[in-house]
Protein backbone atom coordinates (compact mmCIF):
# COMPACT_ATOMS: atom_id res chain seq x y z
CA UNK A 1 0.00 0.00 0.00
CA UNK A 2 1.18 3.46 -0.75
CA UNK A 3 1.79 5.88 1.78
CA UNK A 4 -0.95 8.35 0.79
CA UNK A 5 -3.78 5.71 0.90
CA UNK A 6 -2.14 4.53 4.62
CA UNK A 7 -2.20 8.20 5.95
CA UNK A 8 -5.99 8.49 4.66
CA UNK A 9 -6.98 5.20 6.26
CA UNK A 10 -5.40 6.12 9.38
CA UNK A 11 -7.50 9.10 9.48
CA UNK A 12 -10.61 7.78 8.89
CA UNK A 13 -10.04 5.10 11.67
CA UNK A 14 -9.21 8.04 14.07
CA UNK A 15 -12.19 10.12 13.04
CA UNK A 16 -14.51 7.15 13.41
CA UNK A 17 -12.56 6.03 16.77
CA UNK A 18 -13.58 9.63 17.92
CA UNK A 19 -17.24 9.36 16.63
CA UNK A 20 -17.88 5.86 18.45
CA UNK A 21 -16.65 7.24 21.75
CA UNK A 22 -19.70 7.57 24.41
CA UNK A 23 -19.45 10.55 27.14
CA UNK A 24 -20.55 8.66 30.30
CA UNK A 25 -23.95 9.95 31.14
CA UNK A 26 -23.92 12.75 34.52
CA UNK A 27 -25.84 11.41 37.65
CA UNK A 28 -28.56 13.58 38.30
CA UNK A 29 -29.05 14.93 41.61
CA UNK A 30 -32.77 15.09 43.08
CA UNK A 31 -34.40 18.08 43.57
CA UNK A 32 -33.95 20.01 46.94
CA UNK A 33 -37.06 19.34 48.37
CA UNK A 34 -36.09 15.46 47.94
CA UNK A 35 -33.17 15.67 49.13
CA UNK A 36 -34.39 17.13 52.65
CA UNK A 37 -37.64 15.04 53.01
CA UNK A 38 -36.88 12.42 56.03
CA UNK A 39 -37.51 8.88 54.72
CA UNK A 40 -40.31 6.75 56.69
CA UNK A 41 -37.69 4.79 58.05
CA UNK A 42 -35.62 6.98 59.60
CA UNK A 43 -35.57 6.57 63.36
CA UNK A 44 -36.26 9.86 65.41
CA UNK A 45 -34.11 8.56 68.38
CA UNK A 46 -31.92 12.27 69.06
CA UNK A 47 -29.11 10.90 71.64
CA UNK A 48 -28.30 8.22 69.05
CA UNK A 49 -29.45 4.89 71.38
CA UNK A 50 -32.81 3.54 71.26
CA UNK A 51 -34.92 2.69 74.70
CA UNK A 52 -37.47 0.63 75.49
CA UNK A 53 -40.05 3.10 74.99
CA UNK A 54 -39.02 4.03 71.22
CA UNK A 55 -40.72 0.23 70.25
CA UNK A 56 -43.97 1.83 69.81
CA UNK A 57 -43.33 5.25 69.07
CA UNK A 58 -40.43 5.06 66.79
CA UNK A 59 -41.16 5.03 62.92
CA UNK A 60 -38.67 2.37 61.64
CA UNK A 61 -39.23 0.61 64.61
CA UNK A 62 -43.26 0.28 63.89
CA UNK A 63 -42.58 -1.19 60.88
CA UNK A 64 -42.28 -5.15 61.57
CA UNK A 65 -42.97 -7.00 58.32
CA UNK A 66 -40.63 -8.26 55.77
CA UNK A 67 -41.92 -9.35 52.40
CA UNK A 68 -40.74 -11.68 49.65
CA UNK A 69 -41.14 -12.70 46.32
CA UNK A 70 -42.15 -16.12 45.04
CA UNK A 71 -40.51 -18.60 46.14
CA UNK A 72 -37.40 -16.61 47.21
CA UNK A 73 -35.94 -15.70 50.73
CA UNK A 74 -34.24 -12.78 49.60
CA UNK A 75 -34.27 -9.87 51.96
CA UNK A 76 -35.42 -6.94 49.19
CA UNK A 77 -33.60 -3.86 49.00
CA UNK A 78 -36.75 -1.61 50.44
CA UNK A 79 -36.49 -3.67 53.45
CA UNK A 80 -32.73 -2.93 54.27
CA UNK A 81 -33.39 0.13 56.39
CA UNK A 82 -35.91 -1.45 58.46
CA UNK A 83 -33.93 -4.37 59.62
CA UNK A 84 -30.94 -2.06 60.15
CA UNK A 85 -33.39 -0.09 62.63
CA UNK A 86 -34.49 -3.30 63.83
CA UNK A 87 -30.62 -4.54 64.70
CA UNK A 88 -29.50 -1.14 66.42
CA UNK A 89 -32.59 -1.43 68.42
CA UNK A 90 -31.26 -5.02 69.18
CA UNK A 91 -27.61 -3.95 69.71
CA UNK A 92 -28.70 -0.83 72.15
CA UNK A 93 -31.25 -2.92 74.20
CA UNK A 94 -29.39 -6.62 74.90
CA UNK A 95 -31.79 -7.69 77.28
CA UNK A 96 -34.29 -7.43 74.03
CA UNK A 97 -35.79 -10.50 72.59
CA UNK A 98 -37.64 -11.12 69.49
CA UNK A 99 -39.18 -13.83 67.76
CA UNK A 100 -39.46 -13.94 63.64
CA UNK A 101 -42.24 -15.39 62.21
CA UNK A 102 -42.09 -16.89 58.77
CA UNK A 103 -44.52 -17.68 56.30
CA UNK A 104 -45.53 -18.44 52.54
CA UNK A 105 -47.98 -18.27 50.29
CA UNK A 106 -50.85 -21.48 49.81
CA UNK A 107 -48.68 -22.74 46.53
CA UNK A 108 -46.46 -25.28 47.12
CA UNK A 109 -46.82 -28.00 49.57
CA UNK A 110 -46.94 -28.04 53.65
CA UNK A 111 -43.47 -29.02 54.21
CA UNK A 112 -41.72 -26.78 51.17
CA UNK A 113 -43.85 -23.67 52.90
CA UNK A 114 -42.69 -24.71 56.64
CA UNK A 115 -38.96 -24.59 55.35
CA UNK A 116 -39.53 -21.60 53.00
CA UNK A 117 -40.67 -19.88 56.23
CA UNK A 118 -37.76 -21.07 57.87
CA UNK A 119 -35.53 -19.81 55.32
CA UNK A 120 -37.05 -16.47 54.90
CA UNK A 121 -36.84 -15.88 58.78
CA UNK A 122 -33.24 -17.03 58.93
CA UNK A 123 -32.27 -14.51 56.10
CA UNK A 124 -33.93 -11.76 58.39
CA UNK A 125 -31.93 -12.98 61.53
CA UNK A 126 -28.94 -12.71 59.90
CA UNK A 127 -29.85 -9.51 58.86
CA UNK A 128 -30.78 -7.97 61.75
CA UNK A 129 -27.34 -9.94 63.37
CA UNK A 130 -25.56 -8.34 60.38
CA UNK A 131 -26.82 -4.72 61.95
CA UNK A 132 -25.90 -5.80 65.35
CA UNK A 133 -28.88 -7.80 67.31
CA UNK A 134 -27.19 -11.24 68.61
CA UNK A 135 -28.43 -14.44 67.55
CA UNK A 136 -29.26 -14.83 71.25
CA UNK A 137 -32.00 -12.19 71.29
CA UNK A 138 -33.47 -14.01 68.14
CA UNK A 139 -36.08 -16.82 67.42
CA UNK A 140 -37.17 -17.98 64.17
CA UNK A 141 -40.44 -20.24 63.78
CA UNK A 142 -42.30 -21.25 60.70
CA UNK A 143 -45.76 -21.17 59.67
CA UNK A 144 -45.04 -22.10 56.14
CA UNK A 145 -49.04 -21.31 55.29
CA UNK A 146 -50.99 -22.02 58.11
CA UNK A 147 -51.48 -18.19 58.67
CA UNK A 148 -52.39 -16.11 56.02
CA UNK A 149 -53.36 -12.80 56.29
CA UNK A 150 -55.07 -12.82 53.09
CA UNK A 151 -57.25 -15.64 52.17
CA UNK A 152 -57.81 -14.86 47.86
CA UNK A 153 -55.98 -16.95 45.60
CA UNK A 154 -54.34 -14.31 43.45
CA UNK A 155 -51.48 -12.61 43.03
CA UNK A 156 -51.97 -9.28 45.37
CA UNK A 157 -52.89 -11.67 48.05
CA UNK A 158 -49.98 -14.08 47.65
CA UNK A 159 -47.44 -10.95 48.10
CA UNK A 160 -49.20 -10.52 51.10
CA UNK A 161 -48.63 -13.96 53.04
CA UNK A 162 -44.61 -14.00 52.09
CA UNK A 163 -43.82 -12.18 54.92
CA UNK A 164 -42.14 -12.30 57.94
CA UNK A 165 -43.23 -10.65 60.68
CA UNK A 166 -41.23 -9.60 63.63
CA UNK A 167 -43.02 -9.72 67.05
CA UNK A 168 -40.69 -8.48 70.25
CA UNK A 169 -41.25 -10.79 73.44
CA UNK A 170 -39.27 -8.72 75.99
CA UNK A 171 -39.10 -5.01 75.19
CA UNK A 172 -35.71 -4.74 77.42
Amino acid sequence: MNNPMRVILMGLLAVSMVACKTTPKSETTPPADEMTKQPETTSQVEDGKFSAGDLDSDACLRQRVVYFDFDQADIKSEASAILACHGKYLSDLPGAKMTLEGHADERGSREYNIGLGERRGNAVSSALQANGGSAAQITVNSYGEERPTCSESDESCWGKNRRVEIVYTQAQ
